[in-house]
């Protein structure tokens, strides 16, 4: 009656990023009036979001979509969204591994999967690649708690541990580990590894572009700097197999430099703003290239191979990525149940033509 569609949604936090969680069956199956109910919750069309509940960077701009599980083998489906407000686009291309971390939990609390007795074990069906992830979430006395004692750089106090497992993370997109087929390419006098782990990522020595790599985010704003880096970013993306990246968020930049009380210093970027930390996707990416043979990254590294702990320094701290053979490659994060209600879109926002079809 006030113009509104009133959607059930709960706000969680996974990993280092937040937003809203929804079951796939309370949004509307058409892409297109999916997409348009994402802008108008979120607020698309103004850089802060504004109108909705987004803000005004990358790591709170993202959405899950929950449900049943479409593969033999996963509990359930994850959907995950980037919604870029500014541009006022939804793309669905990646997957988020932060987010990732609080489906679990929210899965459980659904009514999606039992929990059992102190772990509950969640297998996740990324819709985006493919690819399945096991959680490993908290349950004393069959339920899901959020206190713990694990930490997490990038988030202040502790909660209880999840743990992440990616089998067979390589080719998350692409389907090559290496998708131009080489571990270095050269683009614009400028070497670059592109890899497909998890997340296709594009790395760069952060010295090759004039950079320590130990900066803070704020300082890579310049206009120029992003150009470069997007040129970049847009001619790895079509050798990776990607010819419309200019529109996508992958692949995803990452300037990784030398460290002594780490495996290597990173900055990733989202692609345009830096990461305030890391993403776990990335994370998983960056770690194995470290032992990909002939990368710029394992030839920064030195000989690598698992099982062994990459540890991966970023703005706000340090991010572990174990890698085991299989290969396997887990990592722990934490998530909170923040809030739980209705979000609304806006009706006009959401042209009765889609809503109908």
């Amino acid at each position: 009656m006030n113009g509104q569609i009133a959607i059930p949604c709960v706000v969680m936090r996974g990993g280092t990023s937040r937003g809203p969680f929804f079951l796939a069956r309370d949004l509307p199956a058409d892409p297109r009036a999916r997409d348009a109910v994402l802008l108008s919750v979120m607020g698309g069309g103004h850089d802060l979001g504004i109108d909705g509940i987004g803000g005004g960077n990358a790591v709170i701009n993202k959405v899950a979509i929950i449900g049943p599980a479409s593969v033999p083998g996963a509990d359930v489906d994850y959907l995950f969204a980037q919604v870029r407000v500014r541009e006022g686009i939804v793309d669905t291309s990646p997957n988020c591994g932060n987010m990732l971390a609080a489906v679990g939990p929210f899965a459980i609390e659904a009514g999606l999967v039992a929990a059992t007795a102190d772990r509950t074990q969640v297998r996740i069906h990324n819709v985006n690649t493919g690819k399945l992830i096991d959680a490993t979430v908290s349950t004393p006395d069959g339920r899901v708690t959020y206190e713990g004692e694990a930490r997490i750089d990038g988030v202040p106090g502790t909660a209880a541990p999840i743990e992440l497992s990616f089998p067979n993370a390589a080719g998350a997109r692409t389907g090559r580990l290496l998708p131009t087929g080489r571990a270095v390419d050269r683009i614009e006098g400028i070497d670059v590894s592109c890899i497909d782990a998890a997340m296709p990522v594009m790395l760069v020595r952060a010295a090759d572009l004039g950079w320590t790599g130990r900066e803070e985010p704020s300082e890579f704003a310049g206009s120029g700097f992003r150009a470069r880096l997007e040129d970049l970013r847009i001619e790895a993306g079509r050798r990776m197999g990607f010819p419309n990246s200019a529109s996508m968020v992958i692949p995803k930049p990452v300037l990784i430099a030398p460290a002594i009380k780490a495996t290597l210093i990173t900055r990733y970027f989202m692609p345009h703003d830096c990461h305030s930390a890391l993403a776990v996707t990335g994370a998983v990416a960056i770690a194995t290239a470290c032992v990909t043979p002939g990368t710029i990254a394992a030839e920064m590294v030195g000989p690598l191979a698992p099982p062994v702990p990459i540890t991966l320094a970023h703005p706000s701290g340090q991010l572990v990525v174990r890698l085991e053979p299989g290969p396997i490659a887990q990592v722990q994060r934490t998530a909170r149940r923040i809030f739980q209600g209705q979000v609304f879109a806006r009706r006009a926002h959401v042209p009765h033509s889609i809503l109908a079809a």
